[in-house]
């Protein structure tokens, strides 16, 4: 009987690829997506994961946690990363690794594995979250091991019949959640280039952008928002409403050179606009 692992699925290249590399490896997937409030069809993304391979596959709704128990305090606390950046993937890693951990102990896996590479903060939270929450668990992270180029994993799924959302002259790698999204790889990695128009999802830009401007009045409580224009609106709905509004005026765009905690200095581009107007 084969190994059972859990995958933190996101639809996305490097997830999509693991499944078939981790089938290959004698394992069992069980791919689950956390919702906590990426654009996109999940339920789509989940049976994606079911046609490529894995054993099961599973979407569950972390968007009121998330927003309540995790966006909440990152705004309580001003929180902005080296005063510029709002935490919008950071935040969610922790709840994506407690639902992991949690599922693995339903279905009996005692592996969990990630798509993150060897590069970034993100393989550190998944690492720490599992570890310290379930200790007998493993942690893999294929990407970390195959060292395939983006175009090898590219070339790696179409001979597999794996569909990715990336075309060969469009290789970003994207993360996205109601508190903001991040864009990596391709002419991002050279510092020097300012990034594309085509690498935005959620914000104009500026010189786009209307020449009439939009006014909010925007309620608190304790720290949080809790009204737009005198309209009671919770968390997760209101944050959606500000990332479209603030996005559309050309507010929310961030690139700039981060300190990562694996010791070196990475390129980000991330649109936060809700988390931007929010934050002061």
């Amino acid at each position: 009987m084969s190994d059972k692992v859990v995958l933190a699925y996101s639809g996305g290249l490097d997830t999509s690829v693991a499944i078939p590399w981790l089938k290959e490896r004698g394992l069992d997937v069980v791919a689950v997506t956390v919702d906590v409030g990426q654009p996109g069809d999940l339920q789509a993304h989940r049976q994606k994961a079911l046609r490529i391979g894995a054993s099961d596959a599973l979407v569950v709704d972390a968007r009121a946690e998330y927003a309540e128990n995790y966006i909440a305090r990152g705004l309580r606390a001003n929180a902005l990363y080296e005063g510029i950046y709002p935490l919008s993937t950071a935040l969610a890693r922790p709840l994506i690794g407690k639902t992991l951990v949690d599922i693995a102990r339903k279905v009996g896996a005692r592996k969990i594995a990630h798509g993150c590479t060897g590069k970034g903060n993100d393989q550190v939270r998944f690492d720490l979250c599992t570890t310290s929450l379930a200790p007998e668990l493993e942690v893999l992270a294929p990407a970390r091991v195959w060292k395939m180029t983006r175009e090898e994993e590219i070339a790696y799924a179409d001979a597999r019949g794996v569909p990715v959302p990336v075309g060969r002259r469009s290789p970003y790698s994207t993360d996205e959640n109601l508190w903001g999204r991040s864009v990596e790889c391709g002419v991002l990695e050279d510092a020097a280039i300012e990034p594309p128009e085509e690498a935005y999802g959620w914000t104009r830009a500026p010189e786009r952008a209307p020449d009439t401007p939009a006014y909010l009045t925007i309620g608190f409580d304790q720290g949080l928002p809790i009204s737009i224009d005198g309209q009671a609106t919770d968390l997760p709905a209101l944050v959606p409403m500000l990332n479209r509004l603030a996005g559309d005026h050309g507010v929310g765009r961030i690139d700039h050179i981060e300190s990562r905690v694996v010791g070196i200095k990475s390129r980000e581009v991330y649109e936060c606009p809700a988390a931007l107007t929010l934050t002061p």
